[in-house]
């Protein structure tokens, strides 16, 4: 269950991926508790972190590059 990320702006890239490590977060402190349904939520809540994280260093990298020459 791939989120499509690709479309969102940088700013809201960045907004959701602070969102996510929030969710994460909570996420591993329940399953400490013990109150968890899912415990394969944390496997993918940490690699959809990965994929915003791939997508706002490409949005710097394409926005740091010069422009090609001709």
């Amino acid at each position: 269950m791939k989120n499509n990320f690709k479309n969102l702006s940088f700013s809201e890239l960045k907004v959701k991926r602070e969102e996510l490590k929030r969710k994460y977060m909570e996420f591993r402190f329940q399953v400490v508790i013990g109150h968890v349904d899912n415990p394969l939520q944390k496997r993918t809540m940490r690699r959809q972190i990965a994929r915003l994280n791939t997508l706002i260093r490409q949005h710097e990298l394409s926005a740091a590059a010069p422009p090609p020459k001709e």
